[in-house]
Formats: C-alpha cells, sequence, structure tokens
C-alpha cells in the first residue's frame, strides 16, 4: 500500500509540482491549500506524513503542528520553511514538528527526509519497541512512546522522544554526531548543522523542567551521551 501525504502549501505552484513529484515516487497525496483546511484533512483522514508551510493564510504551519499535537495526533511533520534562523528552528520545536526543510529546496533531500521519517515511524512498531528503558529515576516506554521522571510524565515530540530513547539506549556511550544524524534522521546534515543542538537544548529543557537534571552531557568535540547521576 502506498504511503499517504497531507501537503499544506498555499503556493500552487510548489504545490502541484510536489504533488506531482511524489506521486512519480509511488505516494498517495492529499493536497490542501491553508491550516484550517490542513487541519480538518488530518482529523478525518489517517496519514503516514504531512508535509506543511509556515507560512499559510488562516492558520500557519505552527499552528497546525501545535492543535494536532495537543490532540495527541503522534503523525510525522516536515516543516517546509523559508526561515532558516536558530529562533525560527526552536519555534518548530515547541510547536512539534519532526523535521525541517529549509526553502528553497532540492527534490532529493526532501525525499530522503521523508523516507527517514517513514523508517523511524515503522521502526517504532519493531519488537524492541516492547522494552522498559530505565536510567536512575527515569522510564522510557519506546512500545507506548512515554517517558516519566519520578511520577512524572515529560511530553516530548516524536524526535525528542526517538533522540532520547537513542541516548538511553546506549547508557555510557558517547555517541557522535553523525551517527546520531544518521540513526534519528537517516543522514547526515553536515558540519555547520545546528539540527541536533537545538534538539538537545530543548529535550534537556524539558527534563530539567521535570527534575531530571544534568543526564545529557555534551562531550566537546565528539557528541553526546547519558548517564544517571
Amino acid at each position: 500500500m502506498p504511503h499517504r501525504v497531507l501537503l499544506a502549501d498555499d503556493d500552487r505552484a510548489i504545490r502541484e509540482s510536489l504533488v506531482r513529484a511524489l506521486e512519480l515516487e509511488g505516494y498517495q497525496v492529499t493536497e490542501v491549500d491553508d491550516g484550517v483546511a490542513a487541519l480538518a484533512t488530518a482529523r478525518h483522514a489517517e496519514f503516514d506524513v504531512l508535509v506543511i508551510d509556515v507560512m499559510m493564510p488562516g492558520v500557519d504551519g505552527l499552528g497546525v503542528c501545535r492543535v494536532l499535537r495537543a490532540e495527541g495526533d503522534p503523525t510525522p511533520i516536515l516543516m517546509l520553511t523559508a526561515r532558516v534562523e536558530t529562533p525560527d528552528r526552536v519555534a518548530g520545536l515547541d510547536a512539534g514538528a519532526d523535521d525541517y526543510l529549509p526553502k528553497p529546496f532540492e527534490l532529493d533531500e526532501l525525499l530522503a527526509r521523508l523516507r527517514a521519517l517513514l523508517r523511524r515511524t515503522s521502526a517504532d512498531a519493531g519488537p524492541a519497541a516492547s522494552r522498559m528503558l530505565r536510567l536512575g529515576a527515569l522510564a522510557v516506554d519506546p512500545g507506548a512512546r512515554r517517558v516519566w521522571w519520578r511520577d512524572a510524565e515529560i511530553t516530548l515530540s516524536k524526535t525528542e522522544f526517538d533522540l532520547l530513547e537513542l541516548l538511553v539506549r546506549n547508557e555510557g556511550l558517547v555517541l557522535d554526531r553523525a551517527t546520531i544524524y544518521q540513526r534519528i534522521w537517516g543522514y547526515e546534515f553536515g558540519s555547520d548543522s545546528k539540527n541536533l543542538a537545538v534538539y538537545i537544548g530543548y529535550l534537556r529543557r524539558k527534563l530539567e523542567q521535570a527534575g531530571a537534571t544534568d543526564l545529557i552531557h555534551t562531550v566537546r568535540g565528539v557528541g553526546y551521551s547519558v548517564r544517571s547521576a
């Protein structure tokens, strides 16, 4: 069965070219041209991945992400944006996006990012996903995709959860940046990418707000590791 994609972009030329390209790759695409239509469509049909532009009339892409995540919709979201500064990336992560792609972009990169998101979704259902992981007072349930610090549950986006799960599964080991990019996103972003650092920072803040301090450690020039205090 073909993967189902919801594409939301108010630029008709971009939307139509992406629909043609995605359909040629075997995707089943539903297209809408604003955020209100995106929310209505996502609520009434099931999709494997959402591709959402940030700048749309009515409800923008960030608003679409926030509403869907607040409603408990875990569908992977790839955000298309002309905004590439760090505060704009953080806004997208705060809203619940799993990945972002700055405009203008190459079609091959968009297709690669979609494949990576879909691989991660498929891996979530594997046998290893059923075993509870523990690190001190931190509990990670890969099957239910839920996290607790002591008795307090921590709400994470899909990518935040994937990143924390990867680190906890490799407790005490230092994972280099290239390995993390490959395991989480399925490809290397490049040496100047700040994508991983942004996710690490936001994940740290959520853990610290729950009382889990000093779990994620930065090894300068190498990568990251987790260990209990």
